[in-house]
């Protein structure tokens, strides 16, 4: 990646005064129950957008991105959501706009943005790009601000004024995730901790089926309405609240379908309370069999796999030294992510993606990536 410093001084023409790194994020427990008030457990990666800015005094921040290899200008006392061309500027827009309304002061910038998240590749580059703004304008302006402020204000900002409906688990990782460690996080309390992840033993490895998510929107809308019947008919504020010796107990009380995803959510939630343990006992074997459990009831119970990324999770869970094969994020094409030996990766990737395209016709890519500190700043 192209050195971001570099970017600032060729197009503001002077020296940036600090420098910022917000990371993307892999999830590795917990799919589709952050929704559902419950458990998740994600790492901040070392893919990341990087920053270089100075203050202005004039209330305008000039911002340009050398991966869309374009510039946009607003006013801090007059922020508006920007159309057509300038539309990607709108994550970082929100994030100025959200802070002032909550009362920070906060000036004019320069900023000069890079990073290195493929977009649409499950790795949060959206909270990465709202935790970058959120950590330039705390450096500039010497904000009394805590890391955890400033992921509510990103995902405030991509659910109200970019208008993408997201839980806090990706701003949650980006802003407070820890060097060889994973971030344990309660959807309901907002609580967290740490769970150790030892980067010397194994890595975390993403694979891109190049398969694009389709009908995400819909389908998305009627899992949630399926949870939200569930959880009406046992009586609870959320399927967090129904733990799995009560759903075996009620499960005849409700629709077929209706149970299948309520077994997904209870049982996953089960999986990742559990996983934070093993991960301290260091006991990475048991850590991908949780994992594996955890897509394979996505799969079965929750149906939002598809074609392509159980063609990956195959072909994966065969290489000797791969740990497990899930799919990230939401699921219905996009990445898998595995846990992989640290010894076995640079043998096992090759030949994973030789198979997966003879399989299927498709390209895909992998990342290979470290569990990394969350967002922040060094003066330059």
């Amino acid at each position: 990646m192209k050195e971001t410093t570099e970017i600032y001084e060729n197009f503001f023409k002077e020296k940036p005064k600090y420098r910022i790194v917000s990371p993307g994020r892999i999830d590795l427990m917990g799919i589709h129950t952050d929704y559902n008030e419950g458990f998740v457990l994600a790492a901040a990666i070392d893919r990341a957008t990087e920053a270089c800015a100075s203050p202005r005094s004039d209330g305008k921040v000039i911002l340009y991105s050398e991966n869309i290899g374009a510039a946009s200008v607003f006013l801090t006392d007059n922020i508006e959501k920007a159309e057509k061309d300038s539309r990607w500027s709108n994550y970082f827009r929100g994030v100025y706009k959200f802070l002032i309304e909550e009362g920070y002061e906060v000036g004019g910038a320069n900023i000069a943005v890079n990073g290195n998240i493929p977009t649409g590749s499950g790795l949060s580059s959206s909270a990465s790009i709202e935790l970058a703004m959120g950590t330039v304008a705390k450096a500039l302006n010497n904000l009394d601000v805590t890391a955890e402020k400033l992921a509510l204000i990103g995902r405030r900002s991509e659910n109200e004024f970019v208008g993408v409906q997201t839980g806090i688990m990706d701003q949650f990782a980006c802003a407070l995730g820890k060097k060889d460690n994973a971030l344990f996080i309660d959807c309901r309390t907002l609580g967290y901790e740490l769970a150790p992840l030892d980067m010397n033993e194994v890595k975390i490895v993403v694979f891109n089926t190049a398969k694009q998510r389709g009908l995400v929107g819909s389908e998305y809308d009627t899992r949630r309405k399926q949870c939200e019947e569930g959880a009406a008919i046992l009586g609870v504020k959320a399927l967090r609240d129904i733990d799995p010796e009560t759903f075996e107990r009620r499960k005849g009380e409700l629709p077929e379908v209706v149970r299948k995803r309520v077994e997904h959510v209870v049982y996953e939630n089960d999986r990742t309370v559990r996983s934070v343990e093993v991960l301290r006992k260091r006991d990475f074997a048991e850590f991908g069999k949780l994992m594996n459990a955890g897509h394979d009831s996505a799969r079965d119970l929750y149906e939002v796999s598809c074609p392509e990324l159980e063609a990956m999770v195959e072909i994966s869970r065969a290489q000797e030294g791969v740990l497990s094969a899930r799919l990230a994020g939401a699921g219905f094409g996009g990445c898998t992510v595995s846990i992989i030996e640290k010894d076995a990766v640079d043998k096992v990737i090759p030949v994973i993606k030789k198979a997966y395209r003879e399989r299927t016709g498709l390209k895909p890519e992998s990342y290979i990536c470290n569990a990394s500190e969350g967002a922040h700043f060094t003066e330059i």
